[in-house]
C-alpha cells in the first residue's frame, strides 16, 4: 500500500519466484526464466546474476539475447516516464 505504482517486481531466483508466483512456476527455474512471457506485464523472473550461474548463462544464450534486452527497455521506460 506504501507503494502504489509500482508496474513491474522483478523476480530474481527461484525462492521469489515461489514466493510470488506460487504454483505458476515451472518444473525448474531455467523453464520459469524462459516463460517469462506469460508472466508480463506485472512480473519478470530472472535468473540470480551470481558468478556461481556463469554456466548457466553459457548454456542459455536465448537470456542475454532475448530477456536483458527487454528488461533494459522497461527500465528505460520507467525512467522516462
Amino acid at each position: 500500500e506504501n507503494l502504489p505504482y509500482i508496474e513491474l517486481i522483478i523476480l530474481i531466483g527461484q525462492y521469489s519466484q515461489k514466493f510470488y508466483l506460487g504454483d505458476k512456476v515451472k518444473a525448474n527455474l531455467t523453464e520459469t526464466v524462459k516463460s517469462y512471457r506469460e508472466y508480463l506485464p506485472k512480473y519478470l523472473p530472472l535468473v540470480h546474476p551470481s558468478p556461481r550461474n556463469q554456466i548457466w548463462f553459457k548454456k542459455n544464450l536465448w537470456f542475454e539475447e532475448e530477456v536483458v534486452p527487454l528488461l533494459r527497455e522497461k527500465i528505460r521506460g520507467y525512467l522516462n516516464s
